[in-house]
């Protein structure tokens, strides 16, 4: 059973992982076309194939089967995508361990950062300025699968990210091996599908919902490695089911979260520091606002850790103090 710690801290990683689906889908004006990725005759470019991968991965319904590498392990999974009526549902489930199963829900194209509103949808456009902080190179075709894939390799222009390198199947572009690649070459990452099954496009037309307003508040990062944006996110409730203030950011391929709240008792608080979860890590800060208040500081993502602590220890808070800070969230 995990301590109440360890439960807070995985709390606060679902939430993130939660908010994820759909940060990098591009859009034309007021609806979402997934059809559009039948034709793939123009795939000349990284971009092309970047774009078409992302899309790809909202797009496509589809069964596998996988396993995922790292430093923990070797864990075999079972993959489930559907779509109905515009509405995405992702299960997942570990066939060996523990039996742990993960669902998500979510509107295909929901807060789309990279979601242009604009007639311009050409992927150029779309992922504009990533090629500034990402070296995009592609490889040789190669069988992956039992299918046809090709190799394309993502490597950051500074230590601020790591690297990715993918294998996109050449019918659909869905993503069937992915490897997560630090400054030093080392592989800390490796999923891979080992059977995809009946891959099928979603035929309808989906109308995009608003955007929602970008969260504000008292406390601000000091400091955000560069290209990173913040997306629109909905209320957040934490684990002890109060809205704590959480913020999300994204570059188009890595993301982080930023969470903010009161301390104000033990089940809550985690150990500052930096704590590791699988390939990601979260930087925990303490900041004190006078003898009555503190906040706790946590920012989660797959960032080297050096990272994800800069920008914990760079927050910074400019709300009054007193019963303002005892009865708000920051």
């Amino acid at each position: 059973m995990l301590s109440p710690l360890r439960a807070a801290l995985y709390g606060i990683v679902a939430i993130y992982v939660s908010c994820l689906s759909g940060v990098v889908m591009s859009a034309s004006e007021n609806s979402f076309d997934c059809r559009q990725l039948a034709d793939n005759t123009k795939l000349a470019s990284p971009l092309d194939w970047l774009e078409r991968s992302m899309m790809a991965s909202q797009c496509y319904m589809f069964r596998a089967q996988a396993i995922r590498i790292s430093a923990a392990g070797v864990r075999t999974l079972a993959l489930a995508h559907e779509i109905h009526d515009g509405v995405v549902r992702e299960v997942t489930r570990y066939l060996d361990g523990p039996a742990v199963i993960y669902e998500r829900y979510g509107r295909l194209g929901r807060n789309g950062i990279l979601m242009q509103r604009s007639t311009n949808s050409s992927p150029a456009f779309a992922l504009r300025g990533i090629d500034r902080h990402y070296r995009l190179t592609l490889g040789d075709e190669e069988r992956v699968a039992g299918r046809l894939s090709m190799r394309l390799d993502i490597e950051p222009r500074d230590e601020l990210r790591y690297g990715h390198r993918l294998w996109l199947d050449s019918a659909t572009g869905l993503p069937l091996k992915q490897n997560l690649v630090d400054a030093e070459g080392n592989i800390l990452e490796t999923f891979q599908m080992t059977e995809l099954i009946e891959p099928r496009l979603y035929s309808q037309v989906v109308p995009l919902e608003p955007l929602q307003d970008m969260p504000s508040g008292p406390w601000q990062p000091g400091w955000i490695p560069a290209g990173y944006a913040a997306v629109p996110l909905l209320p957040t409730v934490g684990v002890s089911g109060k809205v704590m203030s959480h913020r999300l950011y994204t570059d188009g391929l890595s993301s982080f979260s930023l969470f903010v709240q009161p301390l104000k008792n033990d089940h809550e608080t985690l150990l500052p520091g930096i704590h590791r979860l699988g390939v990601s890590h979260a930087a925990v800060r303490h900041l004190r606002l006078d003898k009555a208040h503190t906040l706790q500081v946590v920012v989660l993502g797959e960032l080297p850790p050096k990272v994800l602590y800069r920008i914990a220890s760079r927050m910074q808070y400019q709300g009054n103090t007193g019963r303002d800070q005892q009865d708000s969230a920051p």
